[in-house]
């Protein structure tokens, strides 16, 4: 059935049909309306789960957490300084290897103030041990979150699902709704091997000594890398069931492009536009968009950048200090894999934070500036105004 749905609506149509136990979650904008669209399904009797008001982002993770050890199947939302809140209950989240699914609804961070959307929110809890999705369509946020939760539960680690705010968010688009019979068939229920049982006690979140600390942190930094197999295979599963395929890079005419733009987002249905306009004036232009932030697909990555002579990044979040949050990702998966005889030139262009327009033009120029590039970049490019 396709409905005219936003972003937000859609998330929650998705959490519906996975059926989802309990749901715990704060407002903030621009995710508010993620969570009162799940309390709408519920009261109408259309979603059994028990929804759970809490007086802070923390303890709404800190719920989450504590229901997923039982064995059931969660759900929380929220965005920007919601996140940052969040921040120590993701590791333990991560280090009690639950599978719960999580939005983040793209909010730029303060200060100064903002209400419109970049990565920096979700960019900064790379490093806690979620796995990051990031997506481009109302239609890829549904469908993720059936996918995601088949992956959490399959690897045993928590998947944050990341959708660019108000772009994404508030825009009502068609989206195909799948049939509750056919997401149950493909999302069996939940059976964890441990869970918080009175009848059959278990120690969890025992003080370990450093060896076994050690340990389970790289099994769990083995289990985050595999994860882009098993997404794969779970993408691809998700393509013979509903018809729909969402990779972990999506490329668009990149095969035999001079230059390539990488992203991540909703911008780059955007540059399929520019992309398209600049063939048609015969530029062998293409588009890569990243999809899985982490694990970072980096051997994915250097094998779709192979041969390129230059590559142009949307840097839409800063490592004060560093550079450009993507960019550096994309520099360390080059020299991470074996040595290649002439890596591409790399060009950052740090732009769209704190909700900045990014237009077909100024991508267009993006294209043209590295296309002309005789050296490479010394240092990113700020593209400060819309143009």
């Amino acid at each position: 059935m396709t409905k005219l749905l936003t972003g937000n609506e859609s998330i929650a149509q998705g959490i519906g049909l996975c059926r989802v136990q309990v749901v715990s979650a704060y407002p903030i904008t621009p995710q508010t309306s993620v969570v009162e669209e799940v309390a709408r399904l519920h009261a109408e009797g259309k979603l059994e789960t028990q929804f759970i008001r809490v007086e802070s982002e923390h303890s709404s993770m800190a719920c989450t957490a504590a229901a997923s050890m039982t064995g059931v199947r969660t759900f929380t939302a929220t965005a920007s300084h919601g996140l940052a809140y969040m921040h120590e209950m993701l590791h333990w989240a991560s280090g009690s290897r639950l599978p719960i699914v999580m939005v983040n609804v793209n909010r730029a961070l303060g200060a100064p103030w903002s209400l419109w959307s970049d990565h920096s929110d979700s960019f900064s809890q790379r490093d806690t041990g979620w796995l990051q999705i990031y997506c481009a369509t109302n239609q890829e946020c549904l469908d993720t979150v059936i996918q995601a939760y088949r992956l959490a539960e399959t690897i045993l680690l928590p998947v944050m699902i990341v959708m660019d705010g108000f772009i994404l968010s508030h825009t009502v688009e068609p989206v195909e709704v799948p049939a509750a019979a056919d997401v149950d068939a493909f999302l069996p229920p939940y059976e964890p091997q441990y869970r918080l049982d009175p009848q059959d006690p278990h120690v969890f979140n025992a003080i370990v000594n450093p060896s076994d600390f050690t340990k389970m942190k790289h099994r769990a930094q083995q289990d985050m890398l595999d994860a882009v197999r098993v997404f794969e295979d779970i993408n691809r599963a998700f393509q013979e069931k509903f018809g729909r395929s969402h990779p972990v890079l999506e490329t668009y005419f990149a095969d035999d492009a001079d230059v390539v733009l990488v992203g991540i987002g909703a911008v780059c249905e955007t540059a399929k536009d520019v992309v398209d306009e600049l063939r048609e004036r015969g530029q062998k232009v293409g588009l890569i968009r990243i999809r899985l932030f982490r694990p970072f697909p980096g051997e994915r990555l250097r094998q779709a950048l192979a041969g390129k002579k230059s590559v142009a990044v949307l840097d839409q979040a800063v490592s004060l200090g560093a550079g450009g949050t993507l960019s550096l990702e994309i520099k360390q998966a080059l020299f991470d894999g074996p040595a290649t005889p002439k890596p591409p030139w790399v060009f950052s262009f740090v732009t769209g934070l704190g909700g900045l327009d990014i237009t077909p033009q100024m991508l267009v120029s993006i294209f043209r500036e590295t296309m002309a590039a005789q050296e490479p970049q010394k240092e990113a490019r700020w593209i400060e105004t819309a143009s």
